[in-house]
């Protein structure tokens, strides 16, 4: 196939023809690589949005006979990361036949239940509500995408006319309708009454484009969200300025950032009163034309427009009255001003629901708002992870475009509150959230650990992790730290370089926290090292080093965290990685055995000052922990070797074979001493955990 050269301007043409031909004639590869580039673009779909499918003729396992079987993306999934094991594969002539037993609009959820008996491939994930819109249309390649232009031509006062504007008689239109059958049946009738048109615009919803090969229909939708963003463009032009100009300057970037990360947890408290959130913080140029414009007081209670969007946003906004240069540092002052705003927007939201609920309406779900607007500032969102914030965020900014477009053309409308309520609390909708895994023992919270370029601090870092916590790792040392960042996947981690000496660059790290992900829940302080010497030999510069490190450090650590988690109110962990020689009596160790045992006593000190705050201290105490462990590289091993009379090479079993238990201690057993803290043992305070295979001379009582 040629392809065919094309310059668009704002859309991303990423059709790569070579890829394309190591595919060769396979239709689903190629309407699954189609898929991925399409959601690359976020000006075209957000992660979640849309669907794509295409139809291939296959041999039927019970009639050996040829039959066309339709393979669209399946329930839930993303088109920019679909593969084979996200699509449903349908007989097409049994999706169709479901018309001779649809009974109406009332019928639709008995519709969805249905699909399963149009299942050709086994394998099959659940088909979408959207299958019968790509099933009952006859093209071999379908797009149904979200895009910022096509919605807002779509949400725009006197849409169907600004269709016929723009693609004259050449793409269809039809009014609002929820996703379903019927709107198969809608669509199925627009192209029999316009044969020939290349696409459907679908009001307050999306777009609808096709073609005979998985590229024609590529070319296609890029063509169509093309004619229609240029059209915008040539509108906003003309019209001089969007949103009705300026009302709010912004402040500087690094001011934005600076009152975002003050203000953070702050929002994050008051968003997590029914269940704890992660935060999300944006201040792009697209986001501050809109919460700085003159018509934000205007359009942002209209709330958005695509089901899609929101589903992942909430139907509107909570806009703060707070001034951009308010001082953020008295926290009961701040929480004074929001409390009202907050309580006002979850009665607004139970107003909403209890007018629109029927009968068979799921419960009312988490009335706090997901997207909340800080004019000078910036826009925060909140929900139960990274990824849904960070996408929540996404999905807004897409709001923002298609406001902006809307407007430009002619006016921006919105869905009528019923209609959204039946969308966000449509019964297909709940099953899907209640088919949702059970989440992690340690998801929506948020953990530093300092020390965690290597070492057990990485181990620790890797345990949270696992068990759901989103982690910010601390350390010095830069490239360990991007490195150990690189072994997470995205919206997991976070990185700050941190001097836990320097109670400066502890509160940056503390800020990136916060503006990552919207506070802090969990603290464990790793970060430390060792030095073995007997006490003639212990100079002042090993003493004060120690002691910074690991006791200053720990208090700074401590004090600033306690700040965060109070203003979260929801309490919170801190963890102390000590160690047995805190305990035990032993020669050569005098420096670091007293900032060990300090470190145990401000621990039980914090646990009885902090418990009214529900915020837990406690301490962990390895202890011979050489396979993996940065202390134990260098001086300190030769020193520990030279105490105890052997070599260095002797040292990990000689440490193996002095514990009761006999065993080898290392890093990953550190992380589950931390781990059963703060994700088991959830009423302990003040207490230690040796995890050094049983010392009996480190027994704490």
């Amino acid at each position: 196939m040629k392809e065919i050269t094309k310059t668009f301007k704002y859309v991303d043409y990423l059709w790569d023809q070579k890829k394309a031909d190591a595919l060769g004639d396979d239709q689903v590869a190629l309407f699954l690589y189609r898929s991925n580039i399409l959601g690359a673009d976020l000006r075209i779909t957000n992660y979640g949005g849309g669907n794509t499918s295409c139809k291939t003729i296959e041999k039927d396992p019970l009639t050996n006979e040829d039959v066309e079987v339709m393979w669209v993306k399946g329930s839930g999934g993303d088109i920019g990361t679909l593969d084979r094991a996200g699509i449903a594969g349908l007989y097409t002539s049994r999706l169709r036949n479901l018309k001779n037993v649809y009974k109406g609009l009332h019928d639709e959820d008995r519709m969805v239940g249905l699909f399963n008996h149009c299942i050709y491939d086994l394998n099959s994930k659940a088909p979408s509500i959207d299958t019968p819109l790509h099933g009952l249309l006859p093209f071999a390649h379908i797009d149904h995408l979200h895009p910022d232009a096509l919605i807002a031509v779509a949400a725009a006062k006197d849409s169907e006319k600004v269709t016929k504007e723009i693609w004259g008689d050449t793409m269809g239109w039809v009014p609002w309708q929820k996703p379903g059958f019927d709107l198969g049946l809608q669509l199925e009738k627009c192209l029999a009454d316009n044969p020939g048109i290349r696409g459907i615009v679908l009001g307050s919803h999306g777009l609808f484009t096709w073609g005979n090969t998985s590229y024609e229909s590529y070319i296609n939708s890029l063509e169509v969200i093309e004619m229609a963003s240029e059209y915008i463009e040539k509108k906003i032009k003309e019209n001089g300025e969007v949103f009705g100009g300026q009302k709010v300057e912004s402040l500087p970037a690094s001011e934005r950032k600076e009152k975002a990360a003050q203000l953070m947890p702050l929002l994050r408290g008051l968003c997590s009163s029914e269940k704890a959130m992660i935060g999300h913080f944006s201040d792009t140029d697209v986001v501050m034309e809109y919460i700085n414009s003159n018509d934000l007081e205007r359009l942002a209670p209209m709330g958005t427009s695509c089901p899609d969007h929101f589903l992942r946003t909430k139907i509107q906004p909570l806009v703060l009255t707070l001034d951009k240069n308010e001082d953020l540092s008295d926290t009961a002052a701040i929480r004074t001003k929001l409390d009202p705003a907050f309580e006002a927007y979850r009665q607004e939201y139970a107003d909403y629901y209890n007018t629109c609920k029927k009968d068979n309406s799921p419960a009312i779900r988490d009335a706090n708002p997901v997207i909340i607007i800080y004019p000078g500032v910036g826009m925060f969102s909140f929900a139960k992870n990274k990824q849904t914030t960070r996408v929540a965020s996404e999905f807004y900014i897409n709001a923002i475009n298609v406001m902006r477009g809307a407007e430009a053309i002619t006016e921006y409308t919105s869905l009528p509150r019923q209609e959204a309520f039946d969308i966000e609390y449509w019964l297909l909708e709940e099953a899907k959230l209640q088919r949702m895994p059970k989440e992690q023992p340690l998801s929506r919270k948020v953990a530093l650990v300092t020390g965690a370029g290597g070492g057990i601090g990485k181990a620790i870092a890797d345990k949270l992790a696992a068990e759901g916590a989103n982690v910010v790792l601390t350390d010095i040392n830069e490239e360990s730290l991007i490195l150990a960042h690189s072994t997470y996947k995205r919206d997991v981690s976070a990185y700050a370089i941190c001097d836990v000496t320097d109670t400066d660059s502890i509160a940056s790290a503390y800020k990136a926290a916060c503006l990552e992900f919207g506070g802090v829940d969990i603290v464990v302080h790793s970060a430390g090292l060792a030095i073995s010497k007997a006490l003639e030999d212990t100079t002042d510069k090993d003493w004060n080093i120690l002691q910074n490190i690991l006791v200053k450090g720990q208090f700074d650590l401590a004090k600033q965290s306690a700040e965060i988690m109070r203003k979260q109110s929801l309490g919170g962990n801190f963890i102390s990685i000590a160690s047995k020689n805190g305990l035990v009596a032993g020669p050569n160790n005098v420096a670091y055995g007293t900032a060990k045992a300090a470190q145990q006593h401000m621990v039980r000190l914090l646990a009885a000052e902090l418990g009214k705050d529900k915020i837990r201290v406690n301490t962990v105490n390895p202890d011979g922990v050489i396979v993996g462990s940065k202390i134990w590289e260098g001086a300190w091993a030769e020193g520990r070797a030279k105490a105890n009379g052997i070599t260095v090479e002797e040292l990990p079993a000689f440490y193996a074979k002095r514990n009761l238990l006999n065993e080898i201690i290392t890093p990953d057993d550190i992380a589950n001493g931390v781990f059963s803290l703060v994700g088991v043992l959830d009423k302990s305070t003040g207490n230690i955990i040796n995890v050094d295979g049983g010392m009996a001379n480190a027994f704490v009582r």
